[in-house]
């Protein structure tokens, strides 16, 4: 399946562990170790969401809210339906 959607997520940077917290809406929210400083919890959300979806960490980035909890994904090689059954399947409270 190939495809390119975008993402929201609403990120939680320096939590006790990293993971998929679930959907807030339209938005995924998303726990990282990272401290939200120099792009690390940015690095860390993109590789987790990547890891989850089962794609390389070149095919997702951030494409808006770079300094934000709130961002916006770019993700290369599935359709938005694909995407939200699989993070929904990964997902961890």
């Amino acid at each position: 399946m190939t495809g390119r959607c975008r993402l929201a997520v609403k990120v939680v940077p320096g939590a006790s562990r990293s993971g998929l917290a679930g959907w807030m809406g339209e938005a995924l929210k998303v726990r990282v170790t990272a401290p939200p400083e120099g792009g690390r919890a940015n690095r860390m959300v993109t590789e987790l969401v990547a890891r989850a979806l089962g794609l390389p960490g070149s095919a997702v980035r951030v494409v808006s809210g770079a300094g934000s909890p709130r961002k916006l994904l770019e993700i290369d090689g599935l359709d938005a339906r694909a995407v939200r059954e699989r993070l929904s399947a990964e997902e961890r409270p």
